[in-house]
């Protein structure tokens, strides 16, 4: 079968190559992959700034339909339909981490799609307990988002307590911005989002999920709306999803005093700030680092009360072969969620 591989390390070096079909072990399901979205992390990948262990199958954020399953599985079933989670592919099992469902930080841990094979083929073979079915109500595309989901679920929803009617900054509406998006709306926060001059279609997604107010920093005085909207106080919360450091920067700078600041988006580099500004307005500050296993329950729990909107930030789908022009549309800001998938045919079940 097809799969896209990173086939050694270096820029680059990631092209479509026929792999052999992966056996259903006693404790495992075998799924025909739907759709997989393409992460920021696969495009590290591509630039070698996301340590990977080529040869290796990308893709991670997948949905599927069950179509064989081990002699020791007892919870699902063929014909499930079901999104997987894939980054406790390898993990040591005994660590704190490990134990106490924080798998991220396991020392140990590979996921999917860098450390093993991921999801952007046509099978894969994963254990039953990483396995979730999806409501009937959700569709395979949307299940594709699981992981991202569970990704602003951690950051939104488990980090710190955000309320209804506090003003929410948040910086940078990709996909996984987008998704914070649809969870602040869900609790009734006031949300300005932030965007730049390649950012006009993502900013016209927010509008539709729920933002206040976007803003083009390039085009707009943000510190001016930011008094406007409250005040002269500043915002109660910012959420930046960028990893840009001027973003970053500009989130603290936007604060009120004893504001909160939640940091998802990875800057990947060393940078200047002023650090006293944390102390001077007494800010508590978060990192968010995917998710867990609590966390995913959270995640199945919003698909099945089906209230959170997801279908406006998947803009594109394509198919394994034009992953080319996919990846391009997301360097480029041209797109929400990209989804790939196998072929032009039914997904069976």
């Amino acid at each position: 079968m097809k799969a896209l591989q990173k086939t050694k390390p270096g820029v680059g070096n990631i092209e479509i190559v026929t792999i052999e079909e992966p056996v259903c072990k006693a404790d495992q399901v075998k799924i025909e992959v739907a759709y997989t979205g393409i992460c920021g992390t696969d495009l590290h990948i591509f630039h070698d700034t996301f340590k990977s262990y080529p040869p290796v199958v990308l893709g991670h954020e997948c949905s599927g339909v069950v179509v064989e399953t081990g002699v020791d599985v007892t919870n699902v079933t063929v014909g499930d339909r079901v999104a997987v989670l894939g980054s406790t592919q390898r993990t040591c099992g005994t660590c704190i981490h490990c134990k106490t469902g924080y798998y991220m930080f396991c020392e140990h841990r590979r996921g999917m799609g860098h450390g093993v094979n991921g999801s952007f083929t046509k099978y894969l073979t994963i254990e039953e307990h990483v396995v979730y079915k999806l409501p009937d109500h959700v569709s395979l595309q949307e299940g594709a988002l699981a992981e991202p989901l569970a990704c602003g679920v951690q950051a939104i929803e488990e980090l710190t307590d955000i309320k209804s009617g506090d003003v929410v900054l948040l910086s940078g509406p990709g996909p996984i911005g987008l998704i914070c998006l649809s969870l602040l709306a869900l609790k009734g926060c006031k949300i300005l989002v932030t965007g730049t001059d390649v950012d006009v279609q993502r900013l016209e997604i927010a509008q539709e999920l729920g933002a206040d107010r976007v803003i083009n920093v390039q085009q707009e005085n943000l510190s001016e709306i930011v008094a406007l909207e409250t005040n002269g106080l500043g915002v109660d919360i910012t959420v930046d999803c960028t990893g840009v450091p001027v973003a970053i920067n500009e989130c603290f700078k936007q604060l009120k005093n004893r504001g909160k600041h939640i940091q998802v988006g990875i800057a990947g580099q060393p940078f200047t700030m002023d650090y006293d500004v944390i102390l001077y307005k007494q800010l508590q500050v978060y990192g968010s680092l995917a998710h867990s296993y609590e966390t995913w329950e959270r995640v199945i729990k919003l698909y099945e009360q089906n209230k959170i909107n997801l279908k406006p930030i998947i803009t594109h789908t394509m198919l394994l072969e034009e992953w080319d022009s996919a990846f391009q549309l997301c360097e480029d800001k041209k797109c929400g969620k990209v989804l790939l998938k196998y072929e032009n045919q039914p997904i069976l079940g």
